[in-house]
């Protein structure tokens, strides 16, 4: 029998500038999804859990919450980019152009806009990248840059649980 090890995510040293990773999972949204988030949140638009309300606006039902949308994008966006971060340190310009639903399948995608070492942290590197949600029409619903500290190889957590090594 072979084991094989589980995918452990990029280190700051595989990010390029260009590079697109097409996120490996989609989801689809469920009404569920969308009242518990608004709930845990304590989100009081009616837009988001009122049939009756959504009904008399423009789009007819009510649209998932925004920060919804938000949070399972970046979710999905970890395997490839913050699988191994030290910390997120900015989201910037988040837009969203088109409206979410029940029933709409998100899937993502992330483009390497910068990376370069950290000037404090000498096992650090500083990613920047532009991250897109899309539905199931490819209408992007979300895009946002974000910035993240990612350990570089041999260093972080998983080295130092395999080393016994210190964290940095």
């Amino acid at each position: 029998m072979t084991i094989h090890q589980g995918y452990h995510g990029r280190y700051f040293e595989d990010f390029v500038v260009d590079d697109v990773y097409e996120h490996p999972l989609g989801r689809t949204i469920t009404e569920t999804d969308n009242t518990w988030f608004t709930l845990l949140t304590q989100n009081t638009a009616p837009i988001h859990f009122d049939h009756e309300y959504a009904k008399n606006t423009d789009f007819g039902q009510p649209l998932v919450v925004a920060t919804f949308t938000l949070a399972l994008v970046a979710g999905q966006s970890v395997i490839d980019v913050s699988q191994n971060v030290y910390a997120n340190v900015g989201w910037n310009d988040i837009k969203l152009p088109n409206p979410v639903f029940a029933g709409d399948t998100i899937r993502s995608r992330s483009t390497v806009l910068s990376a370069r070492e950290s000037r404090s942290r000498p096992y650090l590197g500083l990613v920047t990248v532009l991250t897109e949600g899309y539905n199931q029409r490819n209408e992007t619903v979300i895009s946002y840059e974000r910035s993240v500290l990612v350990y570089k190889r041999g260093f972080g957590p998983r080295h130092a649980a395999q080393e016994g090594a210190s964290l940095a």
